[in-house]
C-alpha cells in the first residue's frame, strides 16, 4: 500500500514539474548558452533589449508570456535574454566583444554585430547550432508573427522556402501536441 502511495506522489511530482517548466520562457547567460549547446546542439534565440525600452517591456508581458510561443522556444532553442548595453566583455566564437560608452548611453559590441550595426530595440536574432547568425528582425512582434518566425526557423524552412510563401501557407493550430516544432507548414504545389 505504502508503495502504491509513493508511486502516485512521485508521478504527482514529475507531472508538476513538467507542467510548470512550460510555464515561462527558460532565459539563459550566454555562457550557460554555450555550455549545453557543447552537450546538446540548438539553434540560439535572443531578445536584445535595453532596460529602458518599453516595447522591450510589452514583448516581455505579452508575447514572451504566450503558452505557444514558450514551448516554441523551450523545446527547439537556447534562449538569451541580452541587455544591448552589458558592461562586460563576452567571448563568442573565438572573438572577444566589449562595451563601448557612447555619449549617455553605450552599446555593447556584440548587440551591434548581432544587429548588423541597427541598433533597434526590442529585436529578436536567430543564430545556428554554431553561434551564426542566420537573422536579426527588428520591432516588436506579437505572439502570432513569433510564433511563425519561430516555426520556420526551428523547422529549417530557411534553407529551401522563401519567408513570403512560407506565411501564405501557415496554419496556426490550437494547442501543439509535439514538443518538437508543430506541423503547420503546408508547402503548396
Amino acid at each position: 500500500m505504502n508503495v502504491t502511495k509513493i508511486s502516485i506522489v512521485v508521478f504527482l511530482a514529475c507531472f508538476t514539474q513538467l507542467a510548470h517548466s512550460q510555464e515561462s520562457i527558460h532565459w539563459m547567460s550566454w555562457d550557460e548558452a554555450i555550455a549545453k549547446s557543447k552537450i546538446t546542439k540548438k539553434k540560439i534565440f535572443i531578445d536584445v533589449y535595453t532596460d529602458w525600452c518599453g516595447w522591450c517591456k510589452k514583448m516581455d508581458k505579452t508575447t514572451f508570456q504566450n503558452p505557444e510561443v514558450i514551448n516554441l522556444i523551450n523545446e527547439n532553442y537556447y534562449p538569451v535574454k541580452f541587455d544591448a548595453e552589458y558592461k562586460k566583455d563576452i567571448e563568442l566564437n573565438g572573438n572577444t566583444y566589449k562595451y563601448v560608452s557612447s555619449g549617455r548611453r553605450g552599446y555593447h559590441e556584440l548587440a551591434s554585430a548581432l544587429l548588423r550595426g541597427r541598433m533597434s530595440y526590442p529585436s529578436i536574432v536567430f543564430l545556428n547550432e554554431d553561434f551564426e547568425l542566420i537573422q536579426p528582425i527588428q520591432g516588436f512582434q506579437d505572439a502570432e508573427n513569433l510564433e511563425m518566425m519561430l516555426s520556420y526557423f526551428a523547422g529549417n524552412y530557411h534553407k529551401t522556402t522563401p519567408w513570403k510563401r512560407f506565411m501564405a501557407n501557415y496554419h496556426s493550430e490550437e494547442k501543439p501536441t509535439q514538443k518538437t516544432v508543430p506541423v503547420k507548414y503546408q508547402p503548396s504545389n
